[in-house]
């Protein structure tokens, strides 16, 4: 027996609107005023019965595709990172928008940027997300202009595109509030040698707290290097063989905090007893897995993806005023994570 597929009206009369309102919902009509709530209502009632637009009939009805291009540049390859991937993907699904993902190289040129823009050009797709495998300020491809776009975890050098990148400082003050909650005045900071956004507002965070609390600034008890594992252990290893070493230790990333963990136990000293270290990152693979598990600060990926749909959305809508975010940039919350690794100074 043949099954009867659900119409536009069945879909209508399920949400309690009129056939004209399902239409501008889910075509994605510009300049249309329906309030998100009801957006919700028809999105969830034409879920339910299974209905969706005809999509070679809406792209030549609205001159749009229903694709939004991520150029993500190197990110795919990356796991913690792939969550803005996840992220985006999900919030398009609530628009019955559909993601084409370019994974491309990350280099100085912008050649091999322009031809995957084209690419993405070529497919039609109505907008473009650009992603960055870490945060700092990029040159955008001049074809990238062609349509709207929004940058993920980077910054627009000419300040023209949108952007949504993580609140480093806030990270890097919860991080180190945490220290000092615990009691702990002699914190150690091991940073990046790179000179990127992060190093310097991590480390702005840093100063912060001790500024506030009235803890004096004591530039022995920082030091930077690479942020790799191997480098983290040798900044650690060094700053904890002093006699007056710290209690604390704030690390740039969760692998210069794995480091630390090995010189800490090289050194004879127990985590947390004699040693607190918080991370950043959340990478959850080693943060997770140390023993204890490492306190640390999450990196808002999938955050960061739901937001840049969610902008790319009210532009394709003609809203103007998002366009004004091009200013600045929207920072996202770095929420602590706790886990074992910060207790209480030794009283000795």
């Amino acid at each position: 027996m043949a099954v009867k597929s659900s119409s536009i009206r069945d879909v209508a009369e399920l949400a309690g609107v009129s056939v004209t309102t399902v239409s501008h919902v889910l075509n994605e009509t510009p300049h249309t005023r329906v309030a998100e709530e009801t957006r919700a209502r028809v999105r969830h009632a034409a879920k339910t019965l299974g209905y969706g637009p005809n999509r070679a009939a809406q792209a030549l009805r609205t001159n749009r595709s229903g694709l939004i291009g991520l150029l993500s540049e190197e990110i795919a390859t990356t796991p913690h990172a792939g969550r803005i991937i996840l992220g985006a993907q999900n919030a398009a699904r609530e628009h019955d928008l559909t993601l084409v993902i370019i994974n491309t190289e990350r280099e100085s040129s912008g050649t091999s940027h322009r031809d995957d823009v084209q690419a993405l050009l070529d497919r039609q797709v109505d907008a473009v997300l650009y992603a960055t495998m870490y945060h700092r300020q990029v040159s955008l491809p001049p074809n990238l202009q062609a349509l709207p776009a929004v940058l993920i975890d980077s910054t627009d050098r000419a300040g023209i595109v949108p952007a949504v990148v993580p609140d480093e400082i806030g990270g890097a003050v919860a991080a180190v509030r945490h220290l000092v909650d615990a009691g702990h005045t002699r914190i150690g900071f091991l940073n990046n040698d790179d000179d990127v956004p992060a190093t310097h507002l991590r480390f702005a965070g840093y100063r912060e707290v001790l500024d506030t609390h009235g803890i004096p600034f004591d530039a022995t008890l920082t030091a930077s290097a690479p942020s790799e594992t191997l480098p983290g252990y040798e900044l650690a290893r060094e700053m904890l063989s002093r006699s007056d070493r710290p209690t604390a230790l704030f690390c740039y990333n969760d692998r210069m905090a794995m480091g630390a963990y090995r010189a800490a136990a090289e050194l004879g000293l127990d985590i947390p007893r004699d040693l607190s270290i918080v991370g950043f990152d959340n990478q959850e693979l080693i943060a997770a897995n140390l023993f204890p598990g490492l306190t640390t600060v999450a990196l808002p990926h999938y955050e960061m993806g739901v937001w840049a749909v969610e902008t790319l959305v009210h532009l394709l809508h003609g809203e103007a005023e998002h366009r004004l975010l091009a200013d600045k940039p929207t920072l996202l919350d770095c929420p602590l994570v706790t886990r074992g690794s910060v207790a209480s100074p030794r009283a000795d």
